[in-house]
């Protein structure tokens, strides 16, 4: 008889287009798939809260839908190294299979696992599950990484992806060893018993490959024939809502790919494509540049002068700032563990141009609270932001929190939603309720720093403080007396 093998799933929770259970499952060999929580290998950037939410419901629709094919998950805890070894011993498996891990502490795992099932006689095979390219593999005409996301685009839209893998119609299960996990028994969230803080998050979201299905095929059938204007719209649906589908791997990207080209053409679909895209060049800074999430990647940068405050970073966190397009974010991302786009890019540059506040601690922030936190996109993103990437917006590029209210929430639909006691104010002042008379705010009922806070720091001001922190940044030192 044919010995078994292990899949082992990382950050690819699905069974369609996944080549390492495609060849995991050839020939009709028994499979055992394999999930394991390794905190200790993530080490800083473990799982946290909104990620755990999302992974516990993620982790449950594909052991439903393994079970269904013939081969349950087994679930386990702990040091990858140690936990593969030991199910190959004990199953007589000569192979695993697994996707690629990208993130640095996952090449880590990948490298400590290789070593130890080597030892043991046993084999590791990794596949390309996460994005449409390795990083390692695609580089420019002069052999180096790109480092500018417009040239890395452009190669990508010429390449072919490859057709995406069916899902196998059946997986023959090995009968599992003794001793797996039970879900709830995993530190993920709700935690029985206990307050569920995340109760909402259900209400915008349904994890798992079905459901990412579904999303795709409403995205593709709706909101994309007009994406290119609607994706920046935050009081509409007009995103794709895939990120955290495509974050745990519950779609591929080159299924997303095919989708969107069978579906449309155009300026909708490039520029839907070319946010896939930029979710790939994020995986390839990450890969080539592995102290993306912590340090800038313009080393330069790394003298600007923030000016950290704890005050300031709370009332970001808390949506306080006093300016409600940032604020009805802020809402938007406590309760349902998401953020509009174009609303991230205002609440970031908010932070680190208005407010001087290091950008690492919006990653933190978002590595807390977003379901589709993924530590390459997350990274690059701010770092965009905050004009410190390699392929950044320039530092000068100061968002106006009440401009980019008035252009693209004018009607006040998003703020209205998310802030419902600024529901009142007319549209001339939903953006800027302190510019507002005192009649208007009391028909409103708003009495200002009691029911909504004034600006923390004024608009003009906060991009004058902005731009002497760059000057500064750029001024020679002064020499020693």
């Amino acid at each position: 008889m044919t010995a078994p093998v292990l899949i082992w799933f990382r950050h690819d929770l699905r069974l369609a287009d996944h080549a390492a259970l495609a060849e995991a499952a050839r020939d009709g060999r028994r499979v055992l798939p394999v999930f394991i929580l390794d905190d200790e290998a993530a080490g800083a950037h473990r799982y946290r809260g909104a990620s755990r939410w999302w992974l516990k419901r993620s982790l449950d629709a594909l052991s439903r839908d393994l079970a269904a094919k013939g081969a349950p998950l087994t679930l386990a805890r702990g040091r990858a190294e140690t936990i593969l070894p030991a199910l190959a011993d004990a199953l007589g498996a000569a192979e695993v299979h697994a996707g690629r891990g990208m993130e640095p502490w996952a090449r880590e795992q990948s490298r400590r696992v290789h070593e130890a099932l080597t030892a043991a006689g046993r084999a590791l095979h990794l596949h390309t599950t996460v994005v449409l390219r390795e990083p390692h593999g695609f580089v420019s005409g002069s052999g180096k990484p790109y480092a500018v996301y417009t040239p890395f685009a452009k190669a990508m839209l010429a390449a072919d992806p490859g057709e995406a893998l069916p899902a196998p119609a059946r997986i023959p299960g090995a009968e599992p060893p003794a001793g797996g996990e039970r879900l709830d028994d995993l530190p993920l969230y709700p935690v029985p018993g206990e307050p569920d803080w995340a109760a909402e998050f259900g209400t915008a979201w349904q994890p798992g490959e079905a459901h990412a299905g579904a999303r795709l095929a409403r995205f593709v059938a709706g909101a994309l024939g007009r994406y290119a204007e609607g994706r920046n719209i935050p009081g509409i649906e007009g995103s794709s809502g895939l990120s955290p589908h495509l974050r745990w791997g519950e779609v591929s990207p080159r299924r997303v790919w095919h989708a969107v080209r069978a579906a449309a053409s155009g300026a909708s679909a490039e520029t839907f494509l070319k946010e896939i895209l930029w979710r790939e060049f994020s995986y390839h800074l990450l890969w080539h540049r592995p102290d993306m999430p912590d340090r800038a990647l313009k080393r330069d940068f790394e003298d600007f002068p923030f000016e950290p405050d704890p005050a300031l970073l709370q009332a970001w966190q808390r949506g306080r700032t006093g300016y409600p397009i940032v604020d009805a974010g802020m809402a938007q991302l406590w309760r349902i563990g998401w953020m509009h786009n174009r609303v991230r890019l205002v609440a970031g540059s908010l932070l680190v141009k208005h407010l001087l506040q290091p950008w690492q601690d919006g990653v933190a922030w978002f590595a807390d609270t977003l379901v589709d936190h993924d530590l390459a996109s997350n990274s690059a993103s701010w770092q965009w932001v905050a004009g410190c990437g390699t392929d950044a917006s320039p530092y000068f590029r100061v968002f106006n929190p009440v401009l980019q209210g008035e252009k693209f929430d004018p009607d006040g639909a998003y703020v209205r939603r998310w802030l419902p006691h600024l529901a009142k104010l007319p549209r001339a002042f939903i953006h800027k309720p302190w510019e507002a008379p005192e009649g208007v705010l009391a028909a409103a009922g708003i009495r200002l720093g009691r029911d909504y806070p004034r600006p923390v720091v004024a608009p003009a001001e906060g991009r004058a403080r902005a731009l002497a922190a760059f000057a500064a940044l750029r001024r020679p030192a002064p020499a020693a007396a």
